[in-house]
This record gives C-alpha cells, sequence and structure tokens, in this order.
C-alpha cells in the first residue's frame, strides 16, 4: 500500500475522491507551515538533514532516507490497510464489524480523545525548539529533527480524523492545535508534562524515554479501538514511535556510559562526582529519573476512572496488547489490585478491572520502563561502579490518581509536606542542577565528533557511520 506522492498532501486514503475534504486540508497545510516555522526547530530551515520519510505502511522497506530541508518535509496522511474481516473484539460491542464512521452517541468522546492525542504532537516539537543549538553532535541533531518531523505528521494523522469524520466541530478544533502553545500562561496545551520546559539535552533525553514511551500505551489503547480509521491511523503512528523510544532510552544509556567511563578513568566510587571532569553525576541522573517518571505516571490518569471503563465498554479504547489477553474481554466480574492511602498508610485494594483500566495500563507500562532501567544498570554493573538505578515508589511526586496531595519518598515513606518540601532537591531537579548540565550545552557540529558529557552511539543511522555528515549546514 504505496503513498501517493504527486498530491499537495502525500496520502494513501484517496484523498482525490473527496474534494471538499481535500480543499479543506490544503487551506489547513499553509497554518500548519506557519506553526512550524513560528515554533519548530529554531534557525533551521536551510539545514539538509539525512531524514526518512514514509514511502509505504508496510512493515518492510516503509521509509526512504535522504537529505532534506524541514520546512520541505512531506508531511502527509497514512493508515494501515484495513482489514474488511476486523471485528471489534472487547467490551458491549464484541463480535461486531468495526465502524467505519463514528456512532453519534461515541461522537463528542471520540472527539475528545484524538484532540487529546493531537494536542501532544505539536506540544513536544514547541518544547524542543531549541535543542538543535545545543546538540551535542551532528548525529544527535539528525535525531532530534526526525523525532521532529514525525511528531509533525502525527499531528497530521490526528487532523486528519478531526476534517473527515467530524464536520465543523472538527476543523475547529484542528485549529485550536495549532493555536495551543506548550507552557503559555493564557492558551497551554492540554496536559501539564507537554506544558514543562525542555531546557537541555538530558530533559529531551528522559522525556523520549518516559514520555514517548506513555504516547506507545496510549497509541496501542487507541490501535484497539472499534472505530476502524483511528485504529488504522494509530497502529503506522507506533511504527514511527519506536525510534523515538530508541533516542530517549540510548541517549541516556549513552550519558550513563560516559559518566561511568570517568568515574572509572579517574577511580571515583561517590555517585555525587563526576562534574569536576564535565559529565553528569549519577545522583543527578537519578534525580530526572524521579522527575520524568513520577510526571509521566500522571498522564495516565485517575487509578480508578469510571471514564476509562466507559471507554472501555463502549469500545472506544481497548487494553494494552488487547488480543493477547485470555479473559473474556468484557470484565465485569474481574477484579485488580492498586495502591492507595488509608489513615495515614500505603494499602492494597482490589477493586472493579474495569474502573482500574488506567492503573493497569500505567503497570504495563512500568514493566516496560523498568526494562530499560536494567539495561542502563548494566553500564555501572561491568564497569564496576557500585550504582543502580532505582524507579521511585508509586506514590512520590503525584498530582493525579490516589496519591495526589500526598508527600511520599522514593523509598515510599509516608511524610508530612514539610518533612517532604525539605528534601525535595536530593529527590528531584534543582534549579543549580538545569543550570549546571546547562553549562555543558553546546554545540557539536563536526562529523564524528561529540561533546564531552556523552558517549557515541554503537552504530549509525540506516547503516552509515557514526561520522557520516547528518547535518548538511549551508
Amino acid at each position: 500500500m504505496n503513498i501517493d506522492y504527486s498530491q499537495l498532501i502525500p496520502n494513501n486514503v484517496d484523498l482525490t475522491s473527496d474534494r471538499t475534504l481535500q480543499r479543506a486540508l490544503e487551506r489547513w497545510q499553509p497554518a500548519f507551515l506557519g506553526w512550524w516555522n513560528d515554533t519548530g526547530p529554531a534557525s533551521t530551515s536551510d539545514l539538509q538533514v539525512y531524514l526518512r520519510t514514509a514511502i509505504s505502511v508496510e512493515k518492510d522497506g516503509w521509509a526512504n532516507f535522504g537529505y532534506v530541508r524541514m520546512p520541505e518535509y512531506r508531511w502527509g496522511i497514512f493508515l494501515v490497510p484495513r482489514d474488511e474481516q476486523r471485528k471489534i473484539h472487547f467490551g458491549d460491542h464484541q463480535g461486531e464489524a468495526a465502524w467505519l464512521d463514528v456512532p453519534g452517541e461515541y461522537r463528542s468522546t471520540l472527539r475528545r480523545i484524538i484532540v487529546t492525542q493531537g494536542d501532544t504532537e505539536p506540544a513536544s516539537v514547541e518544547q524542543q525548539r531549541l535543542l538543535g543549538k545545543m546538540a551535542p553532535s551532528l548525529y544527535d541533531m539528525r535525531n532530534l529533527f526526525q523525532v521532529n518531523v514525525e511528531e509533525g505528521r502525527h499531528l497530521w494523522a490526528m487532523v486528519y480524523l478531526l476534517h473527515r469524520y467530524f464536520g465543523k466541530d472538527g476543523r475547529e478544533e484542528a485549529e485550536y492545535l495549532l493555536e495551543r502553545r506548550s507552557g503559555d500562561t493564557n492558551n497551554p496545551r492540554i496536559l501539564t508534562a507537554f506544558n514543562e520546559q525542555t531546557r537541555h539535552w538530558l530533559a529531551f533525553f528522559m522525556f523520549a524515554f518516559f514520555t514517548d514511551r506513555d504516547g506507545k500505551f496510549q497509541l496501542s489503547s487507541l490501535a484497539e479501538s472499534a472505530f476502524d480509521p483511528l485504529s488504522r491511523t494509530c497502529r503506522f503512528m507506533l511504527t514511527e514511535e519506536a525510534h523515538h523510544m530508541f533516542v530517549g532510552e540510548s541517549g541516556a544509556a549513552r550519558t550513563v556510559q560516559r559518566t561511568c567511563e570517568v568515574m572509572k578513568e579517574h577511580g571515583l566510587t561517590d555517585p555525587k562526582d563526576g562534574r569536576q571532569f564535565g559529565v553528569i553525576d549519577l545522583y543527578t541522573l537519578q534525580k530526572f529519573v524521579n522527575f520524568h517518571y513520577s510526571v509521566t505516571l500522571d498522564l495516565f490518569g485517575s487509578d480508578i476512572s469510571s471514564n476509562a471503563a466507559t471507554y472501555y465498554t463502549t469500545g472506544l479504547k481497548g487494553r494494552y496488547e488487547e488480543g493477547k489477553r485470555s479473559d473474556d474481554h468484557k470484565l465485569s466480574s474481574d477484579e485488580y489490585r492498586v495502591l492507595d492511602m488509608e489513615d495515614g498508610k500505603v494499602v492494597e485494594k482490589r477493586v472493579p478491572a474495569l474502573t482500574a483500566l488506567n492503573a493497569r495500563l500505567r503497570d504495563d507500562y512500568i514493566e516496560e520502563i523498568q526494562g530499560g532501567l536494567n539495561r542502563w544498570n548494566r553500564i555501572p554493573e561491568q564497569l564496576g561502579i557500585p550504582f543502580r538505578f532505582k524507579l521511585p515508589h508509586l506514590g512520590f511526586h503525584r498530582k493525579i490518581g490516589n496519591f495526589a496531595g500526598q508527600f511520599i519518598s522514593p523509598d515510599g515513606q509516608v511524610m508530612t509536606e514539610a518533612e517532604w518540601n525539605g528534601q525535595r532537591d536530593s529527590w528531584m531537579p534543582s534549579e543549580s542542577d538545569h543550570q549546571f548540565i546547562e553549562s555543558l550545552m553546546g554545540q557539536v557540529v563536526e562529523p564524528g565528533k561529540f561533546a564531552n558529557w556523552i558517549a557515541p552511539p554503537a552504530r549509525g543511522i540506516n547503516g552509515k557511520p557514526i561520522d557520516f555528515e547528518y547535518v548538511r549546514f549551508n
């Protein structure tokens, strides 16, 4: 199922057969390009970047690599091929044919789901706007820009659904997606994590590892949706999302690698040491783990949620890997364990599984995140450094869910507000931590060279060597 690049808007949805829709999207396109030029990667319009562009939605050979000026990147609309036999496999509509259009009774709910997902895509581009100016290598600069253009394409994916299936309301929502701004006081992005500043590359790597992985789990749930166009859209987005998570996990791992190499070279064992040699100490890296993990957990919503139950029973949003679950896919009598606060103590409760779907998705996410930390921990282990990264307690630094408003330490101790605030800077990045890391940032543009604080990757992109010219300046 190849993509038609002869059109103004590349697509594989036969856009030319619906002239009204095509004209509406062609009117939205200049506004999108205006948004990109205003809030996308700063001072990059003349750069030639070695990027991948989707040419097919098949699993093998779906992308083509080549030099592109980012404002000329061919953003488009790509869905995986339709399975004409696809059935709804969970909830009250289990066994029925997947919907090709939006049932009227679910219209506003589906629109809200699509808008919330769509809003995260431009938000992350805005958050990362200035990072190219402090890239630790051309390899990393190229990876950042690949993430940026694909987040832009994911915005196109959601906007297509809004225009195609939600009429005037959808067109208005598509315009609002370009009007909100990350961190703006008056018109911020919808979700809190997407209004946080990304001040340096460590924050970017942590965001891509923790928060983009939340995106994977949300997209995987939407890929189960009874609304077939949303399912098909999300399944192709997941193909692109894999690289974004790789950038985060490998970037953070290379940062850990460089710190551990310097510690071994100089005989250091204290995790607070290393800054004197221009690397980010392990103690500070752990603080970034604590912050980004806890902020991302809030994106899963309340542990107990009637909305999540409704999304499931109506078929709008499934569980992660729903098809691999061996239960009845209705959950009407199942239970699930969640942590909660009771009489000042953390306790475990059994609750109806239908209302705990957010908690279950979050727990699936935590399992995968722990796997990433285990891989990071092999680095100090192999270099003989007595330090291991740990995920903080589920209740640490939470603003949404059962632990919102509680003061719990990373190791699970319930504290007073004053006690917790007194230790805050030993658990999460302080302003001085950010300033130190910013002092390490400086653009490195010589092919094959890397900033002192980060190790080179094991291999290049698309079989190219590490010293390939991934970004060409004028």
